[in-house]
């Protein structure tokens, strides 16, 4: 059998699966609401510093018992993935790029000093479970399986520590459009700098439950201002970071007359998503225009709306793959951005490349076979 976990001095024992024998109904993949159906199984691997990884279970879906001092409860000493498995036209299952997300949920685990581990052996471990409720996975290529991996702390003590105990645990939920107006409807969004979603030196580059739950009252700001989510600013010159919880690209003519597809860089406050790079590496492979890593300013977004010189501009992200967007509120001034007008091409390309990918349309070493 596979050994699932490995720590530098304790070895996991192997997987042990004892799978739920009473079933769920599984939902119509056209009304799927995210992550509000879970699957009827659950990974579970406990660790403590004194024994490392104990042995991985693969077992029905469980409340989890924590004590009421654990430090995931009261420090934000835990972190999460998100990731899917799709079931192809082929009718195979494949994950996207999931070494990626195991890389990120690793730095993440070294950023909130919660254990390592081995990421080869968890993704067996995942690929497993997603293998067990292959079922699940709907039938069909407009919703996907949701994976969701996460690492807590669960130290009974109130000291603000290193935890010497973990859980590491991954549910699964069946997932459609992550918008409920549709996977491919323009957005709007709300851009105050008086709310920051990260900052140099903190943790916007990991992710982290923190990052979201401290996002939620801006969020809630915007839609009551009318827009669907916030642009993320940050510094005095108000620099673009992240739309709501995804990465943002532009498509634009730049200051030198170039096509340019522009991103924010990996300075520490932008995630690592993995639909980001994807984005960046058909980019850069397809070579038809300027792909960077830049900085962007609203000045320089309003600055080149004045002028004409943008064509696009979309969020991209695991739960959408890619979201277009319409219109920015900006110190009291509807900016009306021309994606849709547009095409809105380049969105689409990108939109109809990763999901042929995913969904098995095309063959790529991107896509891992689950089974």
């Amino acid at each position: 059998m596979k050994h699932c976990i490995r720590q530098s001095v304790h070895q996991a024992s192997d997987l042990v699966i004892i799978p739920a024998t009473t079933f769920k109904e599984k939902p119509d993949p056209n009304g799927l609401v995210f992550g509000t159906v879970f699957t009827d199984n659950m990974l579970t691997i406990e660790w403590s510093l004194a024994s490392g990884w104990e042995k991985p279970f693969i077992k029905p879906l469980e409340n989890l018992s924590l004590h009421p001092a654990s430090s995931s409860l009261h420090y934000a000493i835990e972190l999460f993935e998100g990731m899917k498995a799709y079931r192809g036209v082929d009718g195979k299952i494949r994950l996207f790029r999931p070494s990626l997300n195991m890389d990120r949920m690793a730095r993440s685990a070294r950023r909130t000093t919660l254990p390592s581990f081995d990421q080869n052996e968890l993704l067996e471990c995942i690929r497993k479970l997603v293998e067990v409720e292959k079922e699940w996975v709907p039938y069909s290529t407009a919703a996907s399986l949701y994976i969701r991996p996460t690492l807590i702390g669960t130290e009974p003590s109130l000291g603000v520590k290193k935890p010497t105990k973990a859980l590491l645990y991954v549910i699964l939920s069946p997932v459609g459009p992550y918008f409920a107006s549709g996977s491919f409807s323009p957005i709007s969004l709300w851009a105050d700098p008086k709310y920051v979603r990260a900052w140099k030196g903190g943790t916007g580059d990991c992710k982290l439950g923190g990052n979201y739950g401290s996002s939620i009252y801006a969020q809630q700001e915007a839609l009551e201002l009318g827009c669907q989510q916030v642009l993320w600013l940050y510094g005095e010159d108000h620099q673009i970071t992240e739309v709501g919880t995804m990465n943002l690209f532009l498509y634009w003519i730049n200051e030198d007359g170039e096509n340019e597809l522009a991103t924010p860089p990996l300075d520490g406050i932008i995630l690592p998503g993995v639909t980001r790079q994807s984005i960046l590496d058909l980019a850069r492979n397809w070579g038809e225009f300027k792909v960077s890593e830049r900085y962007i300013t609203m000045s320089d977004l309003t600055a080149a709306l004045e002028e004409n010189r943008v064509k696009e501009m979309f969020g991209a992200g695991t739960a959408c793959i890619v979201c277009p967007i319409s219109k920015i509120l900006y110190k009291g001034k509807h900016l009306h951005i021309p994606t849709m007008e547009n095409g809105p091409q380049l969105t689409t390309q990108f939109l109809n490349k990763l999901s042929d990918i995913q969904y098995g349309r095309e063959d790529s070493d991107w896509a891992v076979l689950v089974s």
